[in-house]
Parts: C-alpha cells; sequence; structure tokens
C-alpha cells in the first residue's frame, strides 16, 4: 500500500514550545479521528550537523527557537483531501487561527508528498 504524507517543518520558540505541544497533541487527536493513519510532531534535538543544510536554516529559526518537524499519513491523496476538509471545520479546533499560534505560520513549511520507499 502506498500511502499519501502531509509533511511540515517549522521553527517555534522554545519558551512556547509546551504551548506548542498542546496544540498538537489536540490536533493530532482530531486528525485521526477523522481518520489519518498516523500523526506525529517531534522537536529539533540534533540540529547542527556539520556540511548540511541545517532545518535551523532551512526555516530561518532564531537563536531561541527549536524545529518542529511533523507528518500526518493519509491511505491515499483523496483520504489526505477528504480528511483535511473534515479537520478544517472541526469545532474543536476552529479557534486556532494563524494570528494564535505559538509560532510565525509565515515560517512554515508544508507540502503532500507520495511515498516513495515504505520499509
Amino acid at each position: 500500500m502506498s500511502t499519501y504524507v502531509d509533511g511540515y517543518v517549522l521553527p517555534v520558540p522554545r519558551a512556547r514550545l509546551e504551548e506548542y505541544r498542546q496544540i498538537a497533541a489536540k490536533a493530532g487527536a482530531v486528525w485521526r479521528e477523522h481518520g489519518a493513519l498516523s500523526y506525529r510532531e517531534c522537536s529539533g534535538d540534533d540540529l547542527a550537523v556539520e556540511g548540511m543544510l541545517p532545518f535551523t536554516a532551512l526555516c530561518g529559526a532564531g537563536p531561541d527557537d527549536t524545529v518542529v518537524f511533523a507528518w500526518v499519513e493519509f491511505a491515499s491523496r483523496a483520504e489526505r483531501d477528504r480528511i483535511n476538509a473534515l479537520v478544517m471545520n472541526d469545532p474543536r479546533l476552529a479557534g486556532m487561527s494563524p494570528e494564535a499560534m505559538p509560532f510565525d505560520c509565515r515560517r512554515m513549511a508544508y507540502g503532500g508528498f507520495q511515498t516513495l520507499v515504505a520499509a
């Protein structure tokens, strides 16, 4: 089975990481209830790898930020579209405006990806 993944990379101020975690936990439960196969949010731990473009540079993270790498897995792109429409209209997430987020939404990278390898 070839799954479909929405991926995110974003800088989050370390001082607001717990606030972000609480929002992510709530959002993850909603995505799963609507049919997402899995939901992961990971905070950066080893981001200064020599000789490669660090995630911090990729998303413009400042010295007081960490990077969150996240993904949501779906059975297909059609399922992603169906589930995301439900999630965006779910009243539990209705108050989550970009202005109220504990990070700058303009520095978040997002995309949908076809699974190339699943081992």
